[in-house]
Order: C-alpha cells, then structure tokens, then sequence
C-alpha cells in the first residue's frame, strides 16, 4: 500500500509588528538627551507555514527585496549552538552575539543570492544571518520544516525601523512555535504580558546586532511594545528606554522625500559644528532636549490620553513639533526636499511639520490640527506626489507586535476567508497587504490581537 503523506504539524498562522519615527530629540540624543520615538501603523507580515514531518527544510521568502532561500534543516550548524557552554534558552538575556556561533551560520548566509549585484547581495545576507542565527538559537534539530514568507508596508531604508520590524516578527514567530508565548487575551495579567513582550524584545535584539552591528535597541523596543518609548543615553553605562503606556493614537501624514541619507554623515556634520561652535551648538541641543522634555511632561499628564485631553493639548504638542523642526536646521541637518514639504503642508495649514530621523533625505511627519477637512489633506498629497513625495496616511501611537493565530479571517455572514501562501505573496503592494491582511490604519482588524503594556 502507498504510504499516506503527512500532513502538517500546525496551523499557519501570521504574526505582525509596526515601523517607528522619531517624535521629538533626534541628534540630541547622540548627547545624552532624551528622545521620543512612537510606532506607526506601516507594519511588516511574517506567514508562517508548517510543512509535514517528511519535508525537512526552512524556506525564508523576504518577497519584497526578492530573497527566496531554502537550506536543509539537517545541514545547519546544530551541534555548534547545541553545545552545553553555548545553547542559549528562549528565557536568555542575551544581549551580545557570540563569535563561535556566528562564525558558524556565516557560509550557510553566504550560500544565497550569489546571482546578484553586490550592494543587494549584502542586504540578503544580512537578513539571511539575522534570520539563522534566531533560528539556531530558539528551534532544535528536529525541528519540522517550515516556510518564513515576509511582506511589508514600511520604506526600506528610510529611517522607519524596518529591520527591527522583521526581526520582532521573527523572534516573536519563533518563540510562539516552541510555545513559550501564551496569549494575547484579553485577561491576560499584565506582569505576563510585560516578561512575553521583553522576551520578544530581547530576541529582536540580537537580530538586530547581526544586521547592524551596533544597534541602540529603540526600534525593536518600540515595534514590539508599541504605543511610544523615551530613549536616553547615560554616558558610558547602557541606555534607558521607557515606555509611555499611555501615547494616543494621533493621525498622522508620513511624506517620503525618496532622497537617500546616511545617518552617519548627519551625525558627523552635527558634531563637526560642535567641534567649531561649541557654545551655541550646546544652546541648541540643550534646546531639543528641552522642548523633550516639556513634550513628555504633557504626554504623561493625567487625562492627556483621553480625547479631551488630546483636543486641549494637540496645539502645544503641535508647536513643539514645529519648534524641534527649527533646531533641526539651525544644526544643518534638513535638506532641501524636506523644506518643500513644509512649505506644502504649512501653505494649507492642516498641522504640523518636521523631518524626523537624521535628516538630509528621508521622511518627514505631519501631526494633523483638529476638523482638518478631507478635501484639503487630498489637494495636498496631489501635490506632494506631482512632485515626487510618496505619501503614507498612517495612525501615531500604534499596536505593537501581534498575532493571528489561525490566519484566518472571520467575515460576517460570509464565513472565513484563509489567507494562504499565494494569496499573501501575490498580495499587490503596500495597498494589497493591507487589504488582505492589514492591522494597518484600521488598528482594529478582527482576529489580530497584541501583547500590550499594563498602563
């Protein structure tokens, strides 16, 4: 008799996690000042796919920079991360990579994309050890085959926290198949909740070490916890990031300059100024982490979270904005892409504008006013993009890292529709994703449901 072929182990299911911006104390923060920074409803999408006992390979598909690699379970470096000095427990604290490990996963990242130029091969690989390094370290050889396919809404290379994104989905994936996340319920305590959303947060962060090396871990922080975080560096000792638990969701109009920046060169012109105007370089920085400050102490005030509250305060909390802007170019970090959108968004007076990351290119933010007329935010996103803008209408404030377990989605009366591999690789685009499967500007799509900080 035929043997009957196995079937799969688990249900497929999708976990999702947002981008960030930097609210207010962006090159400030280089110089010990506080800085906040918020999560955005432009998330990534990670499908995960089991595969049947007999089918004993992983599959990463990162569909939207064209990564499509399969290696073969039994061939991975196992007895390397298994060693009793080296394994690592999903409940670890790790905060640095291990030499011997990564030494170990750098051939099997190697092997792929071998067909493309360079600058796109390195990304690809980048991602690749990201990616084996978690899996090694939080799956075991006899691990059932699996299929990672991502999607994302978020601009790569734009400042946004895109990496991060896909490094929380992934930590958080992984930790959900070996069962160490229970949850999210609604009556979840909150002191669960809290140690699932670190213990994602830690694991993203050694993803993040091996794409960038250095990472200051705000990005992962704020895409698996949501909401907002104060960032501060203390000098030599390790930097705080706290949660503000109680940031609104605010609208908000994300404009992509689509001009390219390096981080480093703007870091590096700010600090050259500092090294030649000292003095007033310090007045201006010390400015910045002022006007942080009195944006947190509003934030955290009692009642800020409530929609009186909001109304009363969005015009103070708009002209700190506006005044952070200011700093920015005083410092030399702005370009001239970024004035045009400020000068298109102030014509029509519909909110505030700054650039938000480290300037020189890359996007800026504008927090709407109050009753701003849908007409007039249409006008202006006809005009930024007849001038080569891309334009994200995104929500402030939003959920962090999140599942659907099953991927499926309940509709009313209509049954439930499966949102399966071909569907999610075919989805077209940003605007696809989200209709298929989006949390996005709805924040509210039923079956999703996320880890939240106890307010």
């Amino acid at each position: 008799m035929e043997r009957k072929s196995s079937s799969p182990m688990a249900p497929t299911f999708m976990v999702s996690a947002p981008g960030k911006v930097i609210v207010f104390g962006e090159h400030a923060a280089v110089y010990d000042k506080p800085a906040i920074a918020a999560a955005i409803s432009l998330r990534s999408y990670l499908l995960v796919t089991t595969l049947s006992k007999s089918q004993r390979t992983v599959k990463l598909n990162f569909r939207d920079i064209g990564l499509d690699h399969t290696w073969k379970i039994d061939t991975l470096p196992w007895e390397v991360f298994q060693q009793p000095t080296k394994k690592k427990f999903y409940y670890s604290l790790v905060d640095s990579l291990d030499p011997e490990l990564l030494e170990a996963i750098k051939p099997h990242a190697e092997a792929i994309s071998k067909d493309l130029p360079e600058k796109q091969r390195k990304i690809h690989i980048r991602s690749a050890t990201a990616f084996l390094y978690l899996f090694l370290s939080l799956s075991s050889p006899e691990s059932p085959g699996f299929i990672y396919t991502l999607r994302s809404t978020i601009p790569i290379g734009a400042g946004l926290g895109s990496s991060a994104s896909v490094c929380v989905c992934l930590s958080a994936a992984l930790l959900l198949q070996i069962r160490t996340l229970a949850g999210p319920h609604p009556d979840q305590p909150p002191e669960e909740a809290e140690t699932q959303i670190e213990r994602i947060n830690r694991w993203a962060f050694v993803g993040e070490l091996c794409t960038h090396g250095d990472p200051s871990g705000i990005d992962n922080t704020v895409s698996a916890s949501g909401k907002a975080v104060v960032y501060q560096r203390n000098g030599a000792n390790a930097p705080t990031v706290t949660p503000l638990t109680k940031f609104p969701k605010l609208p908000l109009l994300l404009i992509d300059t689509q001009h390219a920046r390096s981080t480093a060169t703007q870091v590096d012109k700010v600090r050259g100024l500092r090294t030649n105007h000292e003095q007033l370089t310090e007045s201006i920085l010390n400015g910045i982490g002022q006007l942080t400050a009195s944006a947190l102490q509003l934030i955290t005030s009692p009642g800020f979270d409530s929609q009186d509250g909001i109304s009363r305060t969005l015009d103070h909390l708009g002209t700190l904005i506006r005044i952070n802007h200011g700093f920015l170019v005083s410092l030399g970090v702005s370009h001239p892409r970024l004035e045009r959108i400020r000068e298109l968004v102030d014509y029509t007076d519909i909110g505030w504008t700054k650039l938000t990351g480290a300037g020189g290119g890359g996007c800026a933010i504008t927090l709407f006013k109050p009753d701003v007329l849908e007409e007039t935010v249409q006008e202006l996103e006809r005009d930024l993009t007849a001038e080569g803008f891309r334009i994200y209408e995104t929500v402030l404030g939003a959920d962090g890292v999140g599942v659907l377990w099953p991927a499926v989605f309940r509709t009313e009366g209509e049954g439930s529709e499966e949102i399966d591999q071909e569907k999610f690789e075919n989805a077209p685009g940003a605007k696809g994703i989200e209709e298929l499967v989006g949390v996005g500007v709805q924040e509210n799509r039923e079956g999703w449901k996320f880890w939240t900080r106890y307010i």
